[in-house]
């Protein structure tokens, strides 16, 4: 599998801008005293979730990457290891041993 960048399809600060637009609205159109308390309130946290959730994509979108990287180079190290034994290296796991060490991982092989 390639290691092929996400882009959320969605625009992470629009959703955001949309939000405080709609907060806007809500709070222009209808003064505290004209919307039931239990609908602003629920119209509040609804609003107050997308800044959120946006973070949270954000996030996992990093995480994400983070994790492709570190998979697309534990490959190519098992590809140059392959390589390696099949040239007759000396020692050929150095290189799958050298990129679990650059990625934390101790001798043992435990994260």
């Amino acid at each position: 599998m390639p290691n092929t960048p996400y882009h959320p399809r969605i625009d992470l600060q629009e959703a955001i801008n949309r939000s405080r637009t709609a907060r806007r609205i809500v709070a222009n159109t209808w003064p505290d005293e004209t919307l039931p308390a239990i609908l602003r309130t629920n119209l509040d946290t609804a609003l107050d979730t997308i800044p959120a959730l946006a973070d949270e994509v954000a996030r996992l979108s990093t995480e994400l990457r983070d994790f492709r990287i570190h998979r697309a180079n534990l490959a190519a190290a098992a590809r140059a290891t392959l390589t390696a034994h099949h040239d007759g290296e000396r020692d050929p796991l150095s290189y799958l041993r050298d990129e679990l060490d650059a990625q934390g991982y101790d001798p043992e092989g435990r994260a």
